[in-house]
């Protein structure tokens, strides 16, 4: 039987940051606990907090980590788009992507990398949804958002993964690079969903896995009415553009 890789070998965690010094250390070190081999890559927009300048002091004392810094607040979306990119160019086989704010446990990173490195997978999403999966720490009113948003997506776009919205992924970096980034919604909230629609309808073999959400330890949630309104939104034009596009390809 062949042997895996260790843990983390040519891996890119996609890490950003905006206003995350409380949480930046401790997540770090846990990321790398348990991918040892892995590149954390932190991107951080200039927060105000000073979570660029820890991550640049952590990354002088630890090989693994890199540092990405953006001109200001552009959004979680473009955050992704920019790491990913840097990831990529850097060699990555695989990058994963998850939120500083302990929302996503670290310790499901070797769960969730599985299926690529057994290649099984093209894509791996950490889910809410799924069969042993949970949310903690929620109240009724965001439970219902994130069900209905994703339910929402399912139907309209017609995909078969259960958690859309969720931010915890695992890709293939050929998967990933083969998706043109010019032209995605890069809303943190409707990024999730165009990315998934983007690779499923590439073709990619996509699974999930379940996890545990948690509520974010420390600061603020940046969810907003303005981004979950988005959301529908881009949903509904992503399948209009679809439709519309099929009509075209008929009257030729």
């Amino acid at each position: 039987m062949a042997k895996h890789p260790p843990p983390g070998t040519g891996t890119w965690v996609v890490l950003p940051t905006y206003d995350e010094a409380e949480n930046l250390p401790g997540i770090a070190a846990a990321i790398l606990e348990k991918l040892p081999y892995a590149t954390l890559l932190v991107v951080d927009d200039s927060s105000p907090d000073g979570t660029g300048e820890l991550a640049d002091d952590i990354a002088s004392r630890d090989h693994h980590v890199r540092v990405r810094h953006r001109a200001g607040k552009q959004g979680l979306g473009r955050a992704y788009l920019d790491g990913f990119r840097v990831a990529l160019e850097g060699g990555a086989e695989s990058v994963v992507q998850m939120d500083a704010d302990w929302s996503h446990d670290p310790a499901v990173l070797p769960a969730l990398l599985e299926p690529i490195v057994a290649a099984r997978a093209d894509l791996v999403i950490g889910s809410r949804y799924v069969r042993g999966g949970h949310v903690l720490d929620w109240g009724i009113g965001r439970r219902l958002i994130s069900r209905l948003g994703s339910q929402f997506a399912r139907t309209v776009l017609g995909l078969r993964p259960h958690d859309l919205t969720g931010g915890f992924k695992a890709w293939r970096a050929s998967t990933l690079a083969a998706i043109p980034f010019h032209g995605v919604h890069a809303g943190g909230y409707v990024f999730q969903i165009e990315m998934t629609h983007r690779a499923s309808r590439a073709g990619a073999r996509v699974t999930e896995v379940p996890i545990t959400f948690r509520d974010r330890r420390v600061g603020r949630s940046k969810m907003s009415r303005r981004i979950i309104v988005e959301a529908l939104l881009v949903v509904l034009r992503l399948r209009w553009d679809e439709l519309r596009a099929r009509r075209l390809r008929r009257r030729r």
